[in-house]
């Protein structure tokens, strides 16, 4: 058997120009800090000095409930001695519909998650490998190679190949600043739109993030509605990739385009056009399930996705445990709440840790990232090549693999996603730590070249912040154990108590 061949010669010559194109996205420093955190992986006893993985929006902070609940519930797989009597029967072709209990449980749990204030029909649930394979069948379904879907930055990277690389689907950006903490509004939108008209763009959508990644905000419901007569008006689509629905722990209460598609006046919206993805990745920390969902309201859409999901189903084993687990009311409320509380207290820990050291972030309510601001620590604050210095240092220096605003479209170098909710308490607070000491030493470099009688003053401002630095992880510590120590108590933001 030959040997592989890198780039180019034979094996470049009979590959296909879609297996080969450059808009996978894969060549971005979004995925090299992946790659670098999978060659020098963080681990406290084997590789202390490791890469910690703070670049993976994953919520492993409630996997013990679930661990739990499968316990306690044998009869759920059919890989138990109490449940492989259904063995024959999963184990057999299954019709690309879904099985009939989990898309109901399906319906039901995003019902749940969105506060009880909608409910959705398991008939026009369509299943697919992830919010991925469900993102590329609602491109597949609605536009043609080169036409347009306009989507507002920053927005999640990898959606450069989610939308793209096998579709023929362009992206334009619709463009966010930090002036107004990066809210989207309708007339960025109109502008992006006119844009790509004047430029002999087909335009035939726009597909959000609520709640956004990378931001964490989330949209309210007039701009929602809003939106909803734009693409109404225009005749285009309405994406909204909702797979964040249930990790809101502070703010306002998360709004579905389900709700407004639900009050609309008829003659404001047109339901054919608006379409929702989900997935329970997030929401439930299961992305390894690959359980993705394309629900529309548009008839034609989901007969089309229907026949597209024959290549990325969800497994039948995955469908009958999941519509056991979501079917159980009493463990999904606790673990809504649950979730909800134990993301706020998290939240609050890092975000509490990099205040200390000087460094804000955008203000969120939901996600499981923050957006911080290292703009003052930028070389130059206006560059871009800046930004992905500092990145490399974080990277190769402290040891961090966080993503750079760049890579999410940001229009302002010096903004980064950071994850928080993929490790657990002692792994945090190493990461905070390394930040810590790399802004400390930042702040002595400054201090060097200050005047002397400046000297004075930044040292007395270093030993107060040394001060800090010792008493962070009591402080942390005493946050933890007061939200966890009420396990009793109802996170005033979980979906459950805005129904």
């Amino acid at each position: 058997m030959g040997s592989l061949k890198k780039n180019g010669g034979v094996s470049g010559a009979i590959l296909s120009r879609i297996a080969t194109n450059d808009q996978h996205g894969e060549n971005s420093e979004y995925f090299d800090g992946w790659k670098s955190y999978d060659k020098d992986p963080f681990h406290f006893s084997r590789n202390p000095h490791g890469v910690i993985q703070m670049g993976l929006a994953e919520n492993q902070l409630c996997l013990d409930l679930i661990k739990n609940w499968i316990k306690e519930n044998p009869k759920a797989s059919i890989c138990t001695a109490e449940g492989v009597h259904q063995f024959s029967d999963i184990a057999n072709f299954q019709d690309y519909h879904g099985l009939k209990e989990f898309r109901e449980a399906i319906v039901k749990f995003m019902g749940k998650a969105r506060g009880g204030r909608v409910t959705f029909d398991p008939e026009r649930v369509v299943m697919s490998g992830g919010a991925t394979g469900a993102n590329e069948t609602i491109m597949f379904c609605l536009a043609d190679p080169g036409d347009v879907f306009l989507v507002p930055s920053p927005y999640y990277a990898a959606f450069d190949r989610d939308l793209r690389w096998r579709t023929g689907v362009e992206t334009i950006p619709v463009h966010c600043y930090s002036s107004n903490n990066f809210k989207l509004t309708v007339e960025a939108v109109e502008w992006a739109y006119n844009k790509a008209q004047e430029s002999n763009k087909k335009v035939k959508g726009l597909i959000l993030t609520n709640p956004s990644n990378p931001l964490g905000t989330m949209l309210d419901k007039d701009t929602l509605e809003n939106l909803v007569r734009f693409v109404t008006r225009n005749n285009i689509h309405l994406v909204v990739d909702e797979i964040y629905a249930a990790t809101v722990f502070a703010g306002e209460t998360f709004v579905s385009v389900a709700e407004v598609v639900n009050n609309a006046d008829s003659s404001e919206v047109n339901v054919d056009l608006i379409h929702i993805v989900y997935s329970l990745s997030k929401d439930m920390g299961l992305p390894g399930f690959r359980v993705g969902i394309v629900y529309s309201y548009n008839d034609s859409v989901v007969s089309c996705a229907r026949k597209m999901s024959s290549f990325g189903l969800v497994s039948s084993q995955t469908q009958l445990m999941l519509a056991s687990m979501l079917s159980d009311d009493r463990f999904v409320e606790n673990f809504l709440i649950e979730s909800s509380r134990r993301l706020g207290i998290r939240h609050g820990v890092f975000t509490l840790g990099l205040k200390k050291t000087g460094i804000t972030c955008l203000t969120s309510s939901a996600g499981l990232f923050v957006w911080m601001d290292l703009r003052h620590l930028l070389r130059d604050r206006n560059s871009f090549e800046s930004e992905i210095e500092l990145w490399r240092i974080i990277i190769n220096k402290v040891k961090l693999n966080v993503s750079p605003g760049s890579s999410f479209h940001c229009t302002e170098p010096g903004w980064f996603r950071v994850c928080f909710a993929n490790m657990d308490d002692d792994t945090l607070h190493v990461a905070l730590q390394r930040i810590q000491d790399f802004v400390s030493k930042n702040n002595n470099k400054i201090v060097e070249k200050t005047s002397d009688s400046d000297q004075i003053i930044q040292n007395n401002n270093a030993k107060k912040q040394k001060w800090r630095q010792g008493n962070l992880r009591l402080s942390f510590r005493r946050l933890y154990e007061d939200g966890l120590s009420s396990p009793g108590i109802m996170s005033p933001h979980s979906p459950l108590l805005k129904a």
